[in-house]
């Protein structure tokens, strides 16, 4: 299985923080890249992955899904 860097943010807590405000749920770090360890068999399934866990529903979004060949299991 292979480790995947995932690069998300948080499209809402980008607003709010631009604006002066706070998210009511998320911190304003969330407004940052946060990269993100995957262990998957494929770029869609880390993307797959990435997505049930930082729904685009509650303002995430998946910037980038790249293998990091450095962090594989052997």
């Amino acid at each position: 299985m292979a480790k995947f860097e995932v690069t998300v943010y948080n499209q809402e807590v980008r607003q709010k923080v631009r604006e002066g405000e706070h998210h009511s749920r998320f911190t304003d770090d969330w407004a940052d890249f946060h990269y993100i360890e995957i262990n998957a068999d494929s770029e869609t399934q880390a993307r797959t992955r990435a997505e049930a866990r930082y729904p685009k529903s509650q303002g995430f979004v998946i910037d980038s899904v790249q293998k990091n060949p450095s962090l594989d299991y052997e």
